[in-house]
């Protein structure tokens, strides 16, 4: 768990990393993360969306078919610990290609757009320090 914190802790937001994603005729969002629920754990989506919330003060979190639930999970835990507030949830179905039987299918999509509560600075800023301090206990 930690080593994920400390890796999103030390991501650096570009413009066109695996996370991020082109969104079609909308062109490349900076704050939007297109969610697997294979690739990556729950928890590296969660942080990886407050620091798109730091930077961007909103964050889109988007997913296609069984992917869908770690959104949803995703969004939840934000709005729970008081960090987000939803805007805007968009569901439609997008064509894939399914390549075993070489024509499209419908696959469910959902976008969530979330932007940061007006105490967003003040509980990530408590994090911090709870962190440093824990970090302090263990080195003495």
């Amino acid at each position: 768990m930690e080593e994920v914190t400390e890796a999103v802790n030390n991501l650096s937001i570009s413009g066109g990393g695996a996370a991020t994603g082109a969104g079609g005729a909308e062109g490349h969002k900076k704050n939007r993360i297109q969610v697997s629920n294979t690739k990556k754990p729950l928890f590296f989506y969660v942080n990886l969306a407050k620091r798109y919330m730091q930077q961007h003060n909103e964050v889109e979190l988007s997913a296609l078919g069984m992917a869908i639930a770690t959104v949803v999970t995703v969004a939840e835990i934000l709005k729970n610990n008081g960090l987000a507030v939803e805007k805007k949830i968009m569901t439609s179905t997008v064509d894939v290609k399914d390549e075993s039987r070489n024509r499209p299918i419908q696959k469910a999509k959902i976008e969530i757009l979330l932007g940061k509560t007006d105490k967003f600075d003040e509980l990530m800023a408590a994090a911090a320090e709870e962190r440093e301090a824990a970090e302090a206990e263990e080195q003495s």
